[in-house]
């Protein structure tokens, strides 16, 4: 489907002639069609972004053709263009999905206005298409082990519902994820989602953020604000971290969810809100209640539909798969041709323990797309701390002894001054200032195999 292209259909040969013309020096691409007939056989193997369609044509008439186009699933934008308009013609083409109706004689400025809107609708439909699909591309669940196939099947069975999920996850695992693609897959998904990170809020602010404030509420309150509870009204409110809330707000939280209705800051005038509640948390709920910590009576509000979220140690079939899907990711938005990797790094990847989850791997695949030179990411350019058997989330410099530290360092200087001269031996060498000799002996036991890189 070309942009701006027309397809207009009247069974008067002079008005085809006239109005294409008119539609041709307007810059628009226009066809032509004399019957309903032929009309509905160009759209077998051509489509058009608008429709110019007569109302009345020999065989089947424009209100005909117009139901035959909207039972094939056709796209495009319908204006009807009649010489015999009435109420209840207009009424009809507009109930059977018309964008619009004009009457002969036409007036020419009308019906371009007419045109330009049409085709204005259509693009932004087709913009609003997109944007949809791209968020559908961007929120989606990545991971064919049984534990992400099995959370792909309850999302999809609990995101039409308007019950409230609590996630559970560690870190990093994909918390946030599962909540936009349950919001995504709601029939909640034309409202907002409104975040509220109940760990990066201090305890004094939370409430305002939360419920809003007037006024004046207090000090250095100087102008009325909004809550994150009525921004989502209609749509879905993620509360991200919640085991970290004071007890002092999870009482008003559960408050507002028994009622769907709260008082902002320093208010009296209550406010009343539709909106569905995703929480997440990467403590242990039931430790918490023990230790006084967590209320019970929300926990059992919020905890209708439970989600857990595997950490990637649990899941590391998936590695493979989230590597590529990361790799597609930065090398589109970073503009480079995919890399691919060799097996040799992937078996690394796969051994590694992630201690900071599928964040942690998504955060080295964007280094490595972007550091790394040349079409294939080997195992040489993995970072020491993957490299190092059972990693660890400790910082490297930390976790290793003195003589692991050395050899880390050796290798990864060693790697880099290989990069600088293209893997020439003999450059490497008088770079780092030994002999060849020396230097084939240190790369033997560094392990850097110079075939594979």
């Amino acid at each position: 489907m070309s942009r701006n292209s027309i397809l207009l259909v009247d069974d008067e040969a002079g008005i085809r002639q006239s109005l294409s013309a008119v539609l041709r020096e307007e810059g628009f691409k226009v066809e032509t069609a004399n019957s309903g007939e032929a009309c509905l056989s160009l759209l077998e193997s051509q489509s058009y972004e608008l429709i110019l369609l007569d109302v009345w044509l020999p065989g089947i008439d424009g209100l005909e053709t117009l139901e035959a186009l909207k039972r094939k699933g056709v796209s495009s934008e319908v204006v009807m263009i009649s010489g015999h308009g009435t109420i209840e013609t207009a009424v009809k083409a507009t109930r059977l999905g018309a964008f619009d109706f004009v009457e002969k004689p036409l007036s020419i400025e009308k019906t371009l206005l007419v045109v330009k809107n049409a085709l204005d609708h259509k693009h932004l439909q087709d913009e609003n298409r997109t944007l949809r699909s791209e968020l559908g591309a961007r929120y989606r669940i990545v991971g064919n082990s049984v534990p992400m196939k099995a959370l792909r099947q309850q999302l999809a069975i609990a995101a039409p519902t308007n019950g409230r999920v609590l996630i559970f996850g560690e870190s990093g695992s994909g918390k946030e994820l599962v909540a936009h693609a349950l919001h995504h897959q709601s029939l909640r998904n034309s409202a907002p989602l409104v975040e509220v990170n109940c760990a990066a809020i201090p305890d004094e602010l939370i409430e305002s953020e939360l419920f809003g404030h007037v006024k004046g509420a207090f000090t250095g309150a100087t102008q009325s604000k909004i809550g994150k509870l009525e921004k989502a009204d209609g749509g879905t409110l993620f509360l991200d971290e919640v085991g970290d809330m004071s007890l002092k707000t999870q009482a008003k939280v559960l408050r507002a969810l028994e009622e769907q209705r709260f008082e902002p800051v320093g208010s009296s005038a209550p406010v009343s809100v539709d909106v569905r509640i995703i929480a997440a948390t990467n403590k242990n709920l039931d430790e918490e209640m023990e230790k006084g910590n967590f209320r019970q009576d929300l926990f059992y509000r919020l905890n209708v539909i439970p989600f857990y979220v595997p950490p990637l140690r649990e899941r590391v079939e998936d590695v493979p798969v989230l590597t590529e899907h990361f790799i597609q990711e930065f090398s589109q938005l970073y503009g480079r041709k995919a890399k691919e990797v060799s097996p040799e790094a992937l078996d690394i990847l796969k051994h590694y323990r992630w201690p900071g989850n599928v964040r942690e791997l998504k955060n080295l695949v964007e280094r490595m797309v972007i550091m790394t030179p040349g079409g294939r990411l080997e195992v040489r350019h993995l970072p020491s701390v993957v490299l190092k058997e059972n990693g660890s989330s400790e910082d490297p410099a930390e976790a290793r002894s003195l003589s692991e530290a050395r050899l880390a360092f050796d290798r990864d200087y060693i790697l880099k001054k290989l990069e600088e001269s293209g893997g020439n031996i003999s450059r490497t060498a008088d770079a780092l200032g030994i002999e060849r000799s020396h230097l084939y002996r240190k790369l033997k036991s560094l392990r850097i195999n110079l075939e594979k890189n």
